[in-house]
């Protein structure tokens, strides 16, 4: 296998990687946080969203794809142990996506930044999106390793 072939895997495994942690551990997380009632707001939701009225959970995996993405080409300077490893990609999960969901995404959808940065808001939003990172990770670890 070329390097080039073996990077345009390693690119898809990320996608798919990203795209199934949303719908395993992102919202596995939100579904926790819902079932202790620390949130309101339910899991998988199916919501139309714009512009295209695609259901909000599909949207959702798309960008935890996109997400899977970011992460392969990050990934190259995280740690080797396991351990560590995995301890680097929930904080890569918890910052990246929460940062960009914060000071893009919501000001876009004319939202105050950080939806106001309510604690609940924040905890929740550092906790899915870390799981995510988790679930990314080890479905990468499973389907592919490292190099």
């Amino acid at each position: 296998m070329t390097d080039s072939t073996h990077r345009l895997s390693r690119y898809l495994l990320g996608f798919a990687a990203g795209f199934v942690a949303v719908l395993v551990f992102h919202q596995g997380m939100l579904t926790l946080l819902h079932a202790i009632h620390f949130v309101s707001v339910k899991p998988f939701p199916l919501a139309p969203t714009p512009p295209f009225g695609v259901p909000k959970i599909w949207s959702l995996a798309f960008w935890g794809g996109i997400w899977g993405l970011v992460y392969v080409l990050s990934e190259r300077s995280f740690p080797r142990h396991l351990f560590a490893y995995l301890i680097v990609a929930i904080v890569f999960g918890a910052i990246g996506p929460s940062l960009v969901a914060w000071f893009v995404v919501l000001p876009i959808n004319g939202l105050p930044m950080g939806g106001g940065f309510h604690p609940v808001g924040v905890i929740t939003a550092l906790s899915i999106n870390g799981a995510w990172g988790l679930g990314t990770a080890i479905f990468l670890l499973a389907t592919a390793g490292r190099r």
